[in-house]
């Protein structure tokens, strides 16, 4: 890590990140992987629907962004599911693949003969769900698990024990029921499940920790966003040793969604200096692939990938970047749009635009004004944009620069 790693000619962010009284408290794993579960949980968005080709064409993205593993579907959802998982495997894109599966034995076989060397087994672990939405015994989640978990594991399946509703069930009860699968049955690694989204980022350390004392397998970070705190919650586990990253692309999922991948990954780069090894340039057009098929419209100013986040209308702001656009450009961005493959920065003209604003525009035109037509194309400019409600095109405002300087218009 370098002497100063808040500053760098692609991003500057807080020195306080790398303070040693804030470091010292830190215990990140030498390494983090990426389990990307937009094919899965992120489908099951209401509305979302993935075609087996929409399918591939994300599995193919990911591959190229250089996430590490992809859980590609839940196969005894639908037929078209399970072809998709088995094309996904035959293509060998790199990330090793994952199916998703309940802990019944059934659901197992049709995992083994997808192809995948991986799978993500699930079973409710509050009792209050398992009584009351499930309606089963206690045991029996209990027994399924254990069965459904060996057989995986002699199938030459990794397990991952995926425990639904891991942060509001009685945590002994819980931990009683993991350790019983993990001695009867099989886990090769635990998920850390927050399915509704609703621990506290400072709760996060008591769970980890709690979970250590019981259970010495590798644990992985499944957190949700209900209440926004998915990427605040997935840091503070990492911090805790926790060595997996559960997300999907735009954290598309149930209700608020699933921890989204771009923002954590950026997150851990910049705030920590953590490179998690992937191809940070093609998280734009991931994203917004991703976006184009689940017919989920990205909002302009969405962290990291947003399409307006390198957009500037303010005045002031457009007078720092005149003066800093060329030398150090990250005086007005905190990160660069390269580090993700975005769009490069750019001054847009509206209502909130300044004189400078409009300098730069007539500077692209090849156009010069005196200081008082300025003003009065800058007025013109306002007026446009609250009678439009809209930012102005460049033949917008070419055209009122036309009328102001007394020339042709174009």
């Amino acid at each position: 890590m370098s002497s100063e790693p808040w500053k760098t000619e692609q991003w500057f962010v807080s020195p306080w990140n790398f303070a040693p009284e804030v470091m010292a408290s830190l215990r990140f794993p030498d390494r983090i992987l990426i389990h990307d579960v937009t094919l899965r949980d992120g489908a099951q968005q209401a509305g979302v629907v993935f075609t087996k080709d929409d399918k591939l064409r994300i599995a193919e993205k990911l591959a190229e962004a250089g996430v590490h593993r992809i859980e590609a579907g839940l196969p005894a959802i639908s037929p078209q599911d399970d072809a998709a998982i088995r094309e996904i495997v035959r293509r060998n894109l790199g990330p090793q693949i994952f199916g998703f599966s309940r802990c019944m034995v059934e659901d197992v076989k049709r995992v083994v003969a997808t192809g995948v060397t991986g799978v993500v087994m699930e079973i409710p672990s509050s009792k209050h769900i398992i009584e009351k939405a499930y309606r089963w015994p206690l045991e029996r989640a209990i027994q399924a698990s254990i069965e459904a978990t060996a057989y995986a594991h002699s199938q030459g399946l990794e397990v991952v024990f995926f425990p639904i509703d891991f942060t509001r069930a009685d945590l002994d009860w819980v931990l009683n029921l993991i350790t019983r699968v993990a001695t009867e049955g099989h886990m090769d690694a635990l998920g850390l499940v927050d399915t509704f989204g609703v621990t506290s980022p400072h709760a996060m350390p008591y769970f980890v920790r709690q979970v250590r004392k019981r259970v010495d397998k590798r644990l992985e970070a499944h957190f949700h966003m209900d209440f926004g705190v998915g990427v605040a919650n997935t840091i503070m586990a990492l911090a805790e040793g926790v060595e997996v990253i559960h997300s999907t692309v735009l954290g598309i999922g149930e209700r608020a969604g699933n921890t989204p991948l771009e923002e954590t990954a950026l997150a851990l780069l910049t705030l920590y200096g953590i490179d998690l090894g992937i191809r940070y340039e093609k998280l734009y057009e991931l994203a917004h692939l991703v976006s184009e098929l689940a017919g989920h419209p990205v909002p302009s100013s969405h962290p990291v990938i947003g399409s307006g986040l390198f957009d500037i209308e303010s005045g002031i702001l457009a007078s720092w970047w005149k003066s800093c656009r060329d030398a150090d450009p990250t005086e007005v961005f905190p990160f660069l749009w390269n580090v993700v493959g975005g769009h490069p920065g750019r001054v847009v003209m509206g209502p909130g635009s300044g004189l400078d604003s409009v300098h730069l525009w007539l500077e692209e035109l090849g156009l010069t004004a005196s200081d008082a037509q300025m003003t009065e194309i800058l007025a013109k400019v306002k007026q446009f944009g609250y009678d439009h409600k809209r930012l102005l095109s460049y033949d917008d405002f070419q055209a009122i620069a036309a009328q102001v300087l007394g020339l042709e218009p174009a």
